[in-house]
């Protein structure tokens, strides 16, 4: 599992989210980065990459 802090990276003096937010839960809500897809672990949506 994930930690929420390893999602962001720190560039000068702000934090930079890594990952995206789901667009059906809305931000807060991370999605996953797998090999062939991105997936919300809430919600089910998915997106495939080609």
């Amino acid at each position: 599992m994930v930690k929420r802090y390893e999602c962001y990276e720190v560039k000068g003096d702000t934090a930079v989210l890594q990952k995206r937010h789901c667009p059906r839960c809305g931000p807060g809500v991370l999605m996953a980065a797998h090999k062939d897809r991105v997936a919300c672990g809430k919600c089910g949506y998915t997106e495939f990459q080609k």
